[in-house]
């Protein structure tokens, strides 16, 4: 098993930022990992990178970067309940997400553009127009960094939240079961259930359908409908360096709701199944003028304010620190005016 040097990570990151990993190891397979674990150049802390498309880098990390190239795809089993889909951690989501529809499994058409890694899936809860990944989650398989020794976890076992999972945590004592820097995710299996049935709650959609006068899409049109959908809106990585939606969407109660209509009507708000009412962050900071505005190299998107930018560009790209600065003044703006904390998506490091 290989470990590189002083590796830059310019190209493993979709934000585009310029840092260096000090020591670099990539894994294709589970024996990758034993062997390294075994081995000489195995020494802790270690950093599991997998699509690099949800990732603020703010320096270069002296931990091991181990990037996880696993790959895979194939059906598990099909039941009368659906079809268990396995996918590698390496595999790329949306060439996943096309090829389940390809093979006649529908329901993470939803799910269609989101950049980043199957592995990085259950990590996020990812969701988007309706469905969050915890939806269609069957169970997955991880190592154990401390030990080696490998576990599965059901969606029980996983902790979903709002974007949001036990991997995203740290135990806080020796009965919790935080999962954060401990665990590296090797494969993923979804439950994509039978019957199938359309998820068309969301504006976006009901709006494709007005415009098409197709009231009963199929799995197929609904995917070429999100892909349109998200192409509009937000800038494709590999043009622009970003990391996606910078910030969750907030929820609060109805009289909270209640009380910045009476301010701001045009609100754009959702209720949950929960009571609660979900705000749409980009709103927000679309409301207190952000579209556009820049600190250095980074820069809010003009198209949708919820996305934040490299504006550098390779040669001369953003740094974490601008990232960060801009994200916070940010979170102060919305605050003074709205008295809503935004809470980051990325993981920063």
């Amino acid at each position: 098993m290989l470990v590189e040097n002083n590796v830059a990570l310019q190209p493993f990151n979709s934000f585009g930022i310029a840092a260096r990993a000090q020591r670099f190891a990539r894994l294709r397979s589970e024996a990758d990992l034993a062997g390294l674990m075994s081995g000489p150049d195995w020494v802790a802390p270690v950093f599991v990178l997998g699509g690099g498309s949800n990732l603020v880098i703010t320096g270069d990390i002296k931990a091991l970067v181990l990037k996880v190239d696993i790959l895979g795809r194939r059906l598990v089993e099909e039941t009368a309940k659906g079809w268990v889909v396995e996918a590698g951690a390496g595999e790329s989501w949306h060439p996943f997400v096309a090829w389940t529809l390809e093979q006649g499994w529908p329901g993470l058409e939803n799910l269609a553009l989101i950049p980043g890694s199957v592995g990085a899936s259950p990590v996020q809860n990812i969701g988007a127009y309706g469905v969050e990944l915890q939806d269609r989650f069957h169970s997955l398989d991880a190592i154990d960094l401390q030990t080696g020794r490998a576990f599965t976890l059901d969606a029980a076992q996983s902790g979903f939240g709002y974007r949001d999972s036990v991997f995203k945590h740290a135990p806080t004592d020796a009965r919790s079961f935080g999962l954060a820097g401990r665990a590296l995710i090797t494969r993923v299996r979804f439950l994509l259930p039978k019957p199938w049935k359309p998820v068309l709650g969301y504006l976006d959609l009901e709006r494709k359908m007005a415009e098409t006068g197709i009231h009963a899409p199929d799995a197929q049109q609904i995917f070429d409908w999100v892909v349109a959908i998200r192409r509009a809106k937000l800038p494709d990585p590999a043009v622009i360096g970003n990391a996606g939606s910078f910030f969750k969407n907030p929820t609060v109660t109805p009289e909270q709701c209640a009380d910045i209509i009476a301010r701001d009507p045009k609100v754009v708000h959702y209720p949950m199944p929960d009571g609660s009412i979900k705000l749409a962050a980009g709103w927000l900071i679309d409301a207190c003028g952000w579209k556009g505005k820049s600190v250095g190299n980074a820069a809010v998107y003009e198209k949708q304010a919820l996305v934040l930018v490299n504006r550098g560009g390779p040669s001369h790209p953003c740094t974490g620190g601008e990232v960060m600065t801009l994200a916070k003044a940010i979170q102060t703006s919305v605050y003074e005016r709205f008295g809503i904390r935004l809470e980051p998506e990325p993981v920063v490091v």
